[in-house]
């Protein structure tokens, strides 16, 4: 038995780890359910369990590692419409202001949220809908601030120029927050999924990637030949080695000083990928290979182009809420950040599920998804107050981490997010980031945005697509919402009521291409008649009452902390309360699943 459970950790845990430890701890593990020959998916840390420190350390930093892409992306993709193309000093603060807060939302969501391992960070749903704020012509950038030659970048004049566009997308966040807040502390979120089904979702999530292919393509561009090799290299990483150990120096009291397997590949795929072609680039550099003139095709590929940003940047800086001024508001912005966040809240539930299916934890009560939503629009609160641009969901690329590791402890991601937290502090690592080269940037987000597509479109396994109700409303939805936002960015004018406000309002939601198809998905799925299995609602629910058979069976999991949940649950008014758990409510559930089955 133990043999086996250290084979099974070899490949699941990617890295080669001795046996005689996992015996020593294989009562604290999720017993001999997670480790049989017929439970080999079950995890081998359920979300409860604590694995050794030097495993928590290291697979905090894979989880890490695994949202670093994304999470860089969002302030260097923003970054364009703030007129930030030229600084990229504050470029690295809006990387360690993103780093910093979804690590303390990752804290939050784990201690007091869902309470189930899963990060939170930046999310691509509220990019959208901010770069449709930013392309309105008020907030358009003036025409030098695109020149690198007529920047200052501490001019007072250029300073207010980026802060005021900024602080109106922070106020408009925040004021949007406030919807998801209320949906999910009231309990509306349960009430809410009854109508969004995967006709809903598919369009939504595949058109956070597909809104994005022009401002791929202009960072992919500026050097084909470089974002082609990291392009190459992240598929050679993550598809063709992944399974490929390298052999590292490693110690046990066994076997004292041997060589382990490392699966290196597995782990870090797209931060090899751009390390590797970063240093090609430097290489390309400094032999003056790559051009030196700013209007030379390939110049962008330097590593020089950014000037001295990593000596400028402090060691040391705490982002704190009003850093940039005091939050505006823009009623457009406000609605297009809606938008953004309801698409949002669809996709966290999903991963709710999904995360407490791979942790080994039955699956989530409502009072547990209110919570998991309420905390992450007082994630996005705080996002917007902090300065980030941006505001945090769930990382559904960590979710499917767990399925890797086969480590579904919340202590792993609790860590996680405590590393976050000082990455967002060291200004030098934000700066270092701020530096990856244009084409590399573009080739990562090739293969980023790809699987967001492919992610969106997998939402339409659960339904029936040999339906032509079905298809029909999926292929209109992602056509009419690729079709009506570039119609509208073409002809500006077009949308005149008289009122100034209004117009705004209607240009930025009919310019974001996930809401556009998000809303004909949700309104056809919803008029046009079909049954539950049709709409994929019915596979889903089914999803939901077999993950209720799990290793640790009781959903105590989800209980408040630190006694609180102990204090709260002999309170008969806690029944009203939709995000604190009652003991009663355990039993009627229970009751029902057995009167179901």
């Amino acid at each position: 038995m133990a043999s086996g459970k250290e084979s099974n950790e070899l490949n699941t845990i990617a890295f080669d780890m001795d046996g005689d430890h996992q015996r020593g701890e294989e009562g604290k593990t999720c017993g001999s359910s997670c480790v049989t020959e017929e439970d080999r998916n079950k995890p081998t840390y359920c979300v409860t369990d604590v694995p050794p420190w030097y495993l928590c350390i290291f697979l905090a930093m894979q989880h890490y590692l695994t949202a670093f892409g994304a999470i860089t992306a969002i302030p260097l993709i923003l970054s364009e419409g703030l007129c930030l193309q030229h600084d990229s000093l504050t470029q690295s603060q809006l990387i360690n202001t993103i780093f910093f807060t979804s690590g303390l939302v990752t804290v939050m969501q784990v201690t007091f949220g869902v309470r189930l391992p899963i990060l939170q960070g930046g999310t691509f749903s509220l990019v959208t809908p901010a770069m449709a704020m930013l392309s309105l012509p008020e907030w358009k950038c003036p025409a030098w601030t695109q020149n690198a030659t007529l920047v200052n970048t501490s001019s007072p004049v250029f300073i207010e120029v980026w802060q005021t566009r900024l602080r109106t997308l922070q106020g408009s966040i925040m004021v949007a927050s406030l919807l998801q807040i209320l949906v999910g502390f009231s309990g509306l979120i349960g009430l809410l999924m009854r109508f969004i089904g995967p006709l809903t979702i598919a369009p939504t999530v595949s058109l956070i990637g597909l809104s994005l292919f022009d401002s791929v393509g202009q960072k992919a561009g500026s050097h084909w030949g470089i974002s082609a090799m990291t392009t190459v290299l992240i598929i050679l990483f993550s598809q063709f080695l992944r399974r490929v150990p390298v052999p590292v120096p490693a110690y046990s009291k066994a076997k004292k000083l041997h060589t382990s397997k490392f699966y290196i590949f597995q782990i870090m795929p797209i931060l090899l990928g751009i390390g590797v072609s970063w240093l090609v680039c430097y290489l390309l550099t400094i032999s003056d290979v790559l051009p030196s003139d700013p209007t030379k095709y390939g110049h962008l590929a330097r590593t020089d182009v950014k000037g001295d940003v990593v000596n400028e940047a402090s060691w040391f800086t705490l982002p704190y809420p009003g850093q940039w001024g005091m939050p505006a508001v823009s009623l457009a912005g406000v609605f297009g950040m809606m938008a953004g966040i309801i698409c949002s809240m669809a996709e966290s539930v999903g991963d709710y599920y999904a995360c407490a299916r791979l942790s080994g934890a039955p699956p989530p009560p409502s009072h547990a998804i209110n919570r998991g939503i309420g905390v992450e629009g007082l994630g996005s609160l705080l996002a917007g107050a902090f300065g980030t641009g941006n505001g945090t969901t769930s990382f559904s690329e960590n979710v499917a981490a767990l399925g890797i590791t086969k480590v579904g402890s919340r202590m792993v991601i609790l860590l996680s997010g405590f590393f976050m937290i000082l990455i967002g502090m060291l200004g030098k690592v934000g700066a270092i980031f701020a530096t990856i080269p244009t084409p590399v940037m573009g080739g990562m987000l090739l293969i980023m945005f790809g699987v967001i597509i492919a992610a969106g479109i997998s939402n339409l396994q659960s339904t029936d697509m040999n339906s032509s109700r079905n298809i029909f409303i999926f292929g209109f939805s992602i056509m009419s919402a690729l079709v009506i936002p570039n119609w509208i960015m073409k002809n500006p004018g077009f949308l005149d009521t008289g009122v100034k406000e209004v117009d705004q309002v209607l240009q930025v939601l009919l310019t974001t291409n996930m809401f556009v198809g998000g809303f004909l998905g949700f309104f056809l799925d919803n008029t046009i008649p079909g049954t539950k299995r049709e709409r994929g609602l019915l596979a889903r629910d089914k999803v939901h009452l077999e993950d209720s058979s799990s290793p640790l069976g009781t959903e105590e999991v989800y209980d408040l902390p630190f006694g609180i949940a102990s204090c709260l649950s002999s309170q008969s008014w806690v029944r009203y309360i939709p995000f604190c758990p009652w003991k009663d409510s355990r039993s009627e559930k229970q009751s029902e699943e057995n009167n179901m089955l």
